[in-house]
């Protein structure tokens, strides 16, 4: 279980996980339309899977400027789902 963690092969597995989430999502989203806010979801999502990506860089050393690139990246994504959920809703 530890060469798991140390390896980075964890993030693996939850990615694994968050990419069936999304597909579950789209899904939902297609058989229910207008019920569900997919754009702010993925975004979401988006924002987590590059956090995860960050730790994947540092717990597998690739350094910290591809670390920093996917932070940066992970900021993009919560700014764009902060945008979309801070907006006026349309009524």
């Amino acid at each position: 279980m530890a060469e798991l963690f140390e390896s980075g092969r964890v993030v693996d597995l939850i990615l694994a996980l968050m990419m069936l989430e999304a597909v579950v999502l789209i899904a939902l989203a297609r058989a229910f339309p207008g019920q569900l806010r997919l754009a702010g979801l993925l975004y979401n999502l988006a924002a987590g899977a590059c956090l995860l990506l960050a730790l994947r860089a540092v717990l597998s050393d690739a350094g910290w400027l591809v670390a920093g690139a996917w932070l940066a990246l992970a900021l993009v994504a919560h700014l764009a789902d902060l945008n979309l959920r801070l907006r006026p809703s349309r009524n």
